[in-house]
């Protein structure tokens, strides 16, 4: 708490999305309870909202508790399923209150002192502060390489604007939250979103640490899904990538054929002996038809997805409004 007479700067919103978090809950409280501590001395009002994303396990339970224990500062919020990280977050950043928002996740992988280098640097002037990993602890040379390779596929395709080795620990003012919130595209990729809005942004460095207990929630399949909405969602590059690529394959194609025309009337060839090249051919032209009817079919979901307009996700419970949802 703020002591009796203490001038407030502002309100920090702490924004924690779970699923199925059990094991590092009171490992998290512990640490949040002292950092709060000392965000109170520093000036700071604050509250913490946790999104419950439709855990199978006691996560909501242990955020009832913490909520209930610390009803000033702690709101859970329960979503009625499971509607993916993105939206849970998308959720908490719709019910903050906060002059600033700061996202991070509840495995305690982002060092909560870094928060106060990012208000340094939201006092200096910067709309939004963003955490980059300097390094990894404990991350397999396999996820790595891959990140590695796919941000610089990114930049590529011209999306510069979208910092590398950067994750969901960041800050937001108000202005930038706002603007946000006014993007309501379902398949979201939000580190992508929010350098998307041009509004002045500023990094921090820090050195990501392993997960404090429990397994990851992003395992492979999850991630490639989130890779294709940061490509698909700012981009129609891989559209015209299809068409050049469905292009020179056509050319080789003809040229072949040509070839094998006139190796037919003016050098008498036989040809049987194309056999296999014609057959490659073939293999190659259904090839292309098949990745490009795939990737517009990739676009074209998701147009659908849009156009039907349906929430983002529901609220079953809120314990700051204790009406279900």
């Amino acid at each position: 708490m703020v002591s009796f007479g203490k001038k407030i700067k502002y309100k920090v919103s702490l924004l924690i999305p779970c699923y199925n978090e059990q094991e590092v809950l009171p490992m998290l409280r512990r640490e949040l309870s002292a950092f709060a501590v000392t965000l109170s001395e520093k000036g700071y009002d604050h509250e913490i909202i946790l999104v419950d994303d439709g855990s199978s396990d006691m996560t909501w339970v242990q955020i009832g508790e913490w909520a209930a224990d610390d009803s000033d500062h702690v709101i859970g919020i329960e979503l009625s399923r499971n509607f993916g990280h993105q939206m849970a977050l998308t959720c908490a950043y719709e019910i903050a209150a906060g002059d600033v928002c700061v996202s991070i996740d509840a495995d305690l992988q982002d060092p909560l002192e870094v928060i106060f280098e990012m208000l340094e640097k939201h006092e200096a002037g910067a709309d939004i502060v963003l955490g980059v990993r300097r390094s990894r602890e404990a991350e397999t040379f396999f996820k790595l390489t891959t990140a590695k390779l796919y941000y610089k596929a990114l930049h590529m395709l011209g999306l510069k604007f979208i910092e590398k080795d950067c994750g969901d620990f960041r800050l937001m003012n108000r202005r930038g939250v706002k603007a946000l919130l006014s993007m309501r595209e379902r398949n979201r990729m939000l580190r992508a979103m929010v350098c998307w809005t041009g509004f002045k942004v500023d990094k921090v460095y820090f050195d990501r640490r392993a997960r404090a207990a429990g397994e990851t929630k992003y395992p492979l399949r999850k991630m490639m899904l989130l890779a294709m909405d940061g490509v698909i969602s700012f981009s129609t590059l891989p559209l015209r990538f299809a068409y050049w690529f469905a292009s020179v394959i056509g050319l080789i194609i003809m040229g072949y054929l040509a070839y094998t025309l006139m190796k037919y009337l003016f050098f008498n060839g036989r040809l049987v002996d194309g056999w296999t090249s014609i057959i490659l051919a073939v293999c190659a032209f259904g090839f292309v038809n098949l990745f490009c009817i795939g990737l517009i079919g990739e676009y074209v979901g998701r147009i659908y997805d849009e156009v039907k307009k349906r929430p983002l996700y529901f609220v079953r419970t809120n314990t700051r409004d204790k009406n279900e949802y």
